[in-house]
């Protein structure tokens, strides 16, 4: 397994797309529109993991006033064999390198628990109703 940091780059940034259709737009029935917004593109940063050359797991860091991971998705072959963690250490790293230190996500309600396994803890804030799931905040603080 092979870890790609995705920033500018064409060939990545379809890679994620490859994942993120399979994973939420066919599994979820969700249309493009939904999953892919305005914080999608070239400039944005993503992790992704490639099992040779095929792209099978990827998550998305988003930089505004805070570091969040965001769209973590596994393709439904390569779940439960720890790429979930894998994406979340590897975008960790990342955030740690561009001086981030406190990282922030919004998790759907039923995988919380993988969050928490991870060092994440609940934030006390209202959950998140996005219409087609109910998310709730997570968060951890990253050692310098």
């Amino acid at each position: 397994m092979s870890v790609r940091r995705v920033f500018q780059d064409p060939a990545g940034f379809a890679g994620v797309g490859d994942v993120r259709i399979e994973t939420m737009v066919r599994h979820y029935d969700i249309t493009l529109d939904q999953e892919f917004d305005d914080q999608d593109g070239l400039e944005t940063r993503y992790i992704l993991l490639l099992d040779d050359t095929l792209p099978v797991a990827t998550c998305r860091l988003h930089l505004e006033n805070e570091a969040k991971i965001e769209r973590v998705s596994v393709l439904p072959a390569y779940q439960h064999q720890g790429l979930g963690s894998k994406l979340l250490q590897e975008a960790e790293a990342w955030l740690k390198e561009l001086g981030y230190y406190h990282i922030v996500i919004t998790s759907r309600d039923e995988a919380v628990g993988f969050y928490e396994k991870n060092g994440y803890k609940r934030m006390d804030k209202a959950p998140l109703d996005a219409g087609l799931f109910v998310c709730i905040y997570v968060e951890k603080e990253l050692g310098e």
